[in-house]
């Protein structure tokens, strides 16, 4: 009777262990556990130690894809999921493979437990079809430039979607777009194109500012020419003007010095008379001057010289001397 009182003190010592052990759940920090009671739900665990009533109160386990199978406690920090490469169809019917990561949070425990039978494979493939949604509504090039649209539509429609499964989707980024290999090579020969379409246009940018630059320095170098070559016509004009008058006064002297040398003389007629006898004398100085034809005048002209100079010595000018302006020289005659 000792042997059977032992062993059933023993299994009710067990009993009462096991019950004490099922009564405390630790919930670790950034985590709540959901406990159901009969079978609905009734509170939830906090971090910390929590006392539930065993066999009436049994924590609830999640069955996600990409978790632990059985896990009874909800990571409340922010979550990574990483979507392998894709194959999306764009608007121009290329076919591009796209992969990239979200970022979520569980805000909810109660929603993303209850609302989602499961909540990481609903949000992969919600992810998945709003991505081949928005890239099929780009071009192909747009989708290569547009990377941070593509991100914000795809966090605004995600979110709007999640928020009643209790999670918010903090970020989502597309990685990678990888188009097919006769795509990328035939964009690698546009952006060549392109490359040397731009280098060209840049060439002649730079060959047109220079020549209206050149063109500019030529200008002004033309008006800063003519400029001077107008200051200096201008002085040589006022030169020539100032010689002229200074001639006029000197032949004006000599005149009035021949005719108060002349007593009651020709001043003009002397002047001619002396240019006229200065033009035979070079007649007679060419060569293909072979007969020099003498007026009948001029014996009377030279006498009358002769009269105009003996009276010029007699007031005390020299017959050498020279006119102090000499007249103005006649036209060649014809050979």
């Amino acid at each position: 009777m000792q042997g059977i009182g032992l062993l059933v003190f023993a299994f009710i010592a067990l009993a009462v262990l096991i019950t004490a052990l099922k009564s405390f759940r630790v919930v670790g920090q950034a985590s709540v556990m959901i406990i159901e009671r009969l079978g609905k739900f009734h509170k939830i665990a906090g971090s910390g130690l929590n006392i539930i009533l065993p066999f009436l109160d049994k924590p609830r386990s999640a069955y996600w894809s990409g978790i632990r199978p059985g896990l009874s406690t909800l990571d409340l920090r922010e979550q990574l999921l990483e979507f392998p490469p894709q194959p999306v169809i764009t608007r121009d019917n290329v076919t591009v493979n796209v992969d990239s990561v979200l970022y979520y949070q569980i805000t909810d425990p109660i929603k993303s437990m209850y609302e989602v039978a499961d909540l990481t494979g609903s949000i992969m493939q919600l992810t998945i079809t709003s991505m081949r949604s928005i890239i099929g509504d780009l071009d192909l090039d747009h989708t290569f430039s547009s990377r941070d649209l593509i991100n914000n539509k795809l966090r605004i429609v995600l979110d709007e979607a999640t928020e009643r499964w209790g999670v918010k989707v903090t970020r989502v980024d597309v990685k990678n777009i990888d188009p097919p290999e006769d795509v990328r090579m035939t964009m690698e020969k546009q952006m060549t194109a392109e490359r040397n379409r731009r280098a060209l246009v840049l060439q002649a940018e730079g060959d047109r500012q220079a020549a209206i630059t050149r063109a500019e320095g030529e200008k002004q170098a033309a008006v800063t020419r003519a400029e001077g070559e107008k200051q200096s016509a201008i002085l040589a004009a006022e030169g020539a003007a100032q010689a002229r008058l200074r001639n006029a006064e000197a032949e004006s002297e000599a005149l009035n010095r021949i005719a108060q040398a002349i007593p009651n003389g020709n001043a003009e007629q002397y002047l001619i008379t002396v240019r006229y006898i200065e033009s035979l004398r070079d007649m007679t100085r060419t060569n293909n001057s072979k007969v020099i034809f003498m007026p009948v005048e001029t014996s009377a002209m030279l006498a009358s010289v002769g009269a105009i100079k003996e009276v010029l010595g007699q007031s005390g000018v020299k017959s050498g001397e020279e006119s102090p302006v000499s007249p103005p020289k006649p036209r060649e005659l014809p050979r």
